[in-house]
C-alpha cells in the first residue's frame, strides 16, 4: 500500500483489481466465499484473521501511521 488508505479499502481494490471471481478467490485463499461477499457489499467487517490471510495473498503491508501534524508547532 504505497498511498494511505483504510486496509478495508485497500483489501476492497485489491479483491476488484485482480479479476478472480469471489469463487475462485475463496478456493485460492481458503476465505469463506460468504464472508468476502458481505465484505464487498459493505454489509459486514472481516475478522481480522480474514483481512490477514487475503493481505498475505495479494501482498498488502500494513506500514507505521503517520500523525497529523498540529497547528503552531
Amino acid at each position: 500500500m504505497s498511498e494511505e488508505q483504510p486496509i478495508a479499502e485497500a483489501l476492497k481494490k485489491a479483491i476488484e483489481s485482480s479479476g478472480m471471481s469471489i469463487k475462485a478467490l475463496s478456493r485460492e485463499t481458503g476465505v469463506v466465499r460468504q464472508s468476502m461477499m458481505h465484505f464487498m457489499r459493505g454489509s459486514r467487517t472481516l475478522r481480522l484473521d480474514i483481512a490477514d490471510k487475503l493481505a498475505a495473498y495479494f501482498k498488502l503491508t500494513v506500514g507505521p501511521a503517520t500523525k497529523p501534524k498540529r497547528k503552531g508547532k
